[in-house]
């Protein structure tokens, strides 16, 4: 595991320790030695493909799995034998699981009547979850009368009023439509953040992590490949697998020519890169060259200069965004090369086209190069 972002004080332990984790179903490993600290107050995100384990830990997280070793604490206190149901944590699914006869009131006050709590303290926190959601003027009605985003509300609601201290996101807005759910998401931050309750979401989906968490989890075949902030992650991967789940990314093979403390050269089949870090390699090692579409250039001429960061190519498709362009150049070998550009014009004088021939080219510190 790569962890890109700085780890907690020492004398700011972390509010949520996971310790050396395994899940072993019958000889399949689905979380496999995992370790991580969450903050306090942090909104953490689990994410990887279908079958990657980040379900599996939140369900060891929730008590609805036992590990089959190692510690999970939260709070100082080992969860290990606690039930589901003692447990100060809340967990939100995905569809919701609202009931459809409650009212949006009694569905969020469901949990607290089932506690015991007084009418009058049911009802003060109700109402206040409800002003916090913005839906005060829906307790009235039923879940089916209430939009998608509406229906996420009331199960955020629900799941924040037992005041919870550590609240768990089970792809919160995947039954969502996608202008719906980038708006919710915002929504969705502002809202946890205001009660101020350590979050920990899974979800399969990269720009929802991208948007809600303070740090993610990159997750494949039960293990972490890299933990970070957002930034750090997409803009130094440490794997290729990483680099190629995060975004969109060019990737290109060759082999290390120069490894200098300030900068390497790699010779790849179209191209060689000059990159303005060393990397500690070996030279003529196989290495992998990431490059971002977004960090690329395209011209009609060859740029002036040195040979390194550019080669020439022909557009063979190209798809419009409204924001941004991207273009797919053939290159001599074979490799197609995508380049985003973004359309800060309404209309450019020379715009490209199917056919061009172009050339893409980059700055010295574009590329990531990755050696695993």
């Amino acid at each position: 595991m790569v962890d890109t972002a700085a780890a907690p004080a020492a004398a700011d332990p972390a509010f949520l320790q996971i310790r050396d984790v395994v899940k072993d179903f019958g000889g399949f490993v689905a979380v496999n030695h995992v370790d991580l600290d969450v903050r306090q107050g942090e909104i953490f995100a689990l994410l990887g493909s279908s079958g990657c384990g980040k379900s599996t830990l939140l369900r060891m997280l929730a008590g609805f799995e036992a590990p089959t070793s190692g510690r999970i604490v939260l709070g100082g206190q080992d969860l290990a034998d606690v039930p589901p149901y003692e447990r100060p944590i809340n967990m939100m699914f995905q569809s919701y699981a609202l009931f459809p006869h409650l009212s949006v009131w009694d569905n969020v006050a469901f949990g607290l009547k089932r506690e015991g709590l007084p009418k009058d303290a049911v009802a003060q926190r109700v109402d206040r979850m409800l002003d916090l959601v913005q839906l005060a003027r829906f307790a009235r009605r039923k879940p089916h009368q209430l939009s998608g985003g509406q229906q996420q509300r009331v199960a955020l609601a629900r799941s924040l009023a037992k005041e919870p201290k550590l609240l768990l996101l089970d792809e919160p807005l995947g039954a969502l439509d996608r202008k719906l759910r980038e708006q919710t998401q915002i929504e969705l931050v502002n809202i946890i953040e205001r009660v101020g309750v350590t979050c920990v979401m899974v979800t399969h989906d990269q720009e929802e992590a991208m948007t809600m968490a303070n740090r993610i989890a990159v997750m494949s075949e039960g293990r972490f490949l890299q933990v970070g902030a957002p930034g750090a992650i997409y803009e130094t991967p440490a794997t290729r697998f990483v680099a190629d789940f995060i975004g969109n990314v060019n990737l290109m093979d060759g082999r290390l020519e120069v490894d200098a403390p300030d900068h390497v050269v790699i010779d790849c089949a179209d191209c060689r890169h000059y990159v303005g870090h060393g990397i500690t390699g070996t030279e003529g090692m196989a290495v992998t060259v990431a490059l971002r579409p977004e960090k690329i250039h395209l011209s009609r001429h060859q740029p002036a200069g040195d040979a390194f960061n550019r080669v020439p190519g022909t557009i063979q498709e190209l798809s419009y965004f409204g924001s941004f362009t991207v273009y797919h150049l053939k290159l001599a070998s074979g490799l197609m090369l995508k380049v985003s550009v973004a359309n800060t014009q309404r209309h450019r004088d020379d715009e490209f086209t199917w056919g061009d021939a172009v050339w893409a080219h980059w700055s010295r510190s574009a590329q990531v190069v990755l050696t695993q």
